[in-house]
């Protein structure tokens, strides 16, 4: 475990205030993809530690994401995790989709926190006092490690289905609009694990279903 003065630790003690709250830091993965799940991630980090290169999950390589996913999982004092399946985004929209996978994270954390940093705008429904923060993945070292548990989580989920629904590539571009995806699309057609509420597959031939 390594102590820091990282700024990123610095904002979570400001923000923790000097009673020290025991704090969370929640964000999500997936939510732009055209297939699979939105994954959420809640973490709360011994206080004055992150590891070391802690940062935004999407400034980092996978290999960097896959070393920091294992320390933070190894020396955080709790963490929880929760994916919500295609379908239920479909039924309830992205956003929605995303702040339940949120709460459903935080639920998990045991002990419960004090004080929740999300990533974003808007904050999931809570009984513990939230606050929303815009680029909080590259701010706050709770936020930057839940950001990076929900980024491996969701590729390796992305990964397994890639075995079950051949052809797509989804080990590949892990769910997101990439040009092979569009082009298998247009091949195969849409499978269970695409949004069927998103325009580029809504837009597809509905006689190419499964």
């Amino acid at each position: 475990m390594s102590v820091t003065a990282s700024p990123l630790v610095v904002f979570d003690q400001e923000q923790s205030g000097q009673r020290r709250h025991i704090l969370a830091g929640v964000d999500e993965a997936g939510r732009g993809c055209w297939a699979g799940p939105v994954v959420a991630a809640a973490v709360i980090l011994p206080d004055h530690w992150c590891p070391d290169k802690l940062d935004d999950s999407k400034k980092l390589s996978p290999k960097r994401r896959e070393l920091l996913c294992e320390e933070i999982r190894a020396s955080a004092l709790c963490w929880g995790a929760c994916a919500v399946s295609a379908a239920e985004v479909d039924r309830i929209n992205i956003l929605q989709a995303s702040l339940e996978a949120m709460r459903r994270s935080v639920v998990k954390l045991h002990p419960q926190p004090e004080l929740v940093l999300v990533d974003g705008l808007q904050t999931p429904d809570l009984e513990i006092p939230a606050r929303a923060v815009v680029k909080g993945d590259g701010t706050s070292a709770a936020i930057a490690a839940a950001s990076i548990l929900a980024k491996v989580f969701r590729d390796r989920i992305m990964v397994a289905f890639d075995r079950l629904y051949p052809g797509y590539g989804f080990a590949g571009h892990k769910g997101y609009g990439a040009a092979v995806h569009r082009d298998a699309l247009h091949k195969l057609g849409p499978c269970r694990l695409h949004r069927f509420s998103y325009k580029p597959i809504a837009e597809l031939d509905q006689g190419k279903l499964f």
